[in-house]
């Protein structure tokens, strides 16, 4: 059996997807099981509830052998640590008591690197690595750059005002990924029965990019002008404030966004073994063009 957490988000519902394409036993956690599919409620065990809380992981954790692990995103929480470490400590010890060979889980770039004690969001996620891993469970950390997928959030600013923005510099090449490929990924560990000990597996899309060699792109996907914009940190942590996300956690958003204009998703080669197959040309085409026309 395979336990798959968040199975109705951007990741989770692909990973379900592609196991029931294999026909892997699944089982979903989910606060709200009504937003699963029809074809996929029929074809998965449903454990209703948060993955966060201990009486929940540790109905679903019994018997598994394998967990696809993914943090929700809380943007009132009242700290990054609290975001990810607190929220996976329940999980943590559903997987001692169950025994759990193996889970997958959804974590960041950036553990080699200087910036990475001072990376918010991203910190964070290391140190929820750390403590899964003092489980003794066999893990597999997915260590990504930033979703291709986060641009669709801008798609109405993108269709009304020809502009997506962020606080890193337009010209900055980074990695970026597809989630249709972290699923892929994903789907694969945990169907993989011959992998032990603990390691990360980075998912670093086709080639860098800057966000000005992202414009470009979309300007010829969607065949109009589009440009890149920066914007001061400040602008960008009182967006996220305004939206009302915590003052924690906004400062966190901040403070990964200002590592990774510093460098820290550059740090680790793409390799055929690293790279994957989905191009942020592809990624318009398929998904921010249907957004921005709808």
């Amino acid at each position: 059996m395979i336990v798959v957490t968040a199975p109705t988000g951007r990741i989770g519902h692909q990973v379900v997807d592609n196991l029931l394409a294999r026909n892997a036993p699944v089982r979903v956690i989910s606060r709200d099981p009504s937003r699963l599919p029809t074809e996929t409620r029929e074809r998965v065990e449903v454990v209703e509830g948060s993955h966060g809380d201990l009486d929940v992981v540790t109905e679903a954790f019994a018997g598994a052998h394998a967990v696809f692990w993914l943090v929700p995103a809380d943007p009132r929480a009242p700290s990054v640590e609290a975001a990810y470490v607190g929220f996976s400590g329940p999980a943590c010890k559903a997987l001692e008591q169950h025994r759990v060979a193996r889970m997958v889980g959804v974590s960041a770039l950036g553990r080699a690197t200087a910036l990475a004690g001072d990376a918010g969001n991203v910190t964070a996620s290391l140190a929820m690595d750390d403590l899964i891993a003092s489980t003794g469970v066999n893990y597999r950390a997915l260590t990504m750059p930033s979703f291709m997928d986060n641009i669709a959030r801008q798609a109405a600013m993108i269709k009304n005002e020809g502009v997506f923005t962020s606080p890193i510099s337009g010209d900055r090449k980074l990695p970026s990924c597809a989630t249709q490929d972290i699923a892929l990924v994903a789907a694969g560990l945990l169907i993989d029965t011959s992998w032990s000990g603990v390691a990360e597996v980075p998912v670093l899309g086709p080639q860098d990019l800057s966000f000005d060699d992202m414009a470009r792109i979309m300007s010829e996907v969607l065949q109009r002008p589009i440009r890149f914009q920066r914007i001061p940190g400040q602008a960008y942590k009182d967006r996220m404030l305004q939206a009302g996300m915590s003052e924690a956690m906004a400062q966190g958003m901040l403070a990964m966004a200002l590592a990774k204009d510093a460098g820290l998703d550059n740090a680790v080669a793409r390799t055929p073994e690293t790279g994957t197959p989905t191009s942020f040309r592809a990624w318009c085409e398929e998904v921010l063009k249907p957004a921005v026309l709808a």
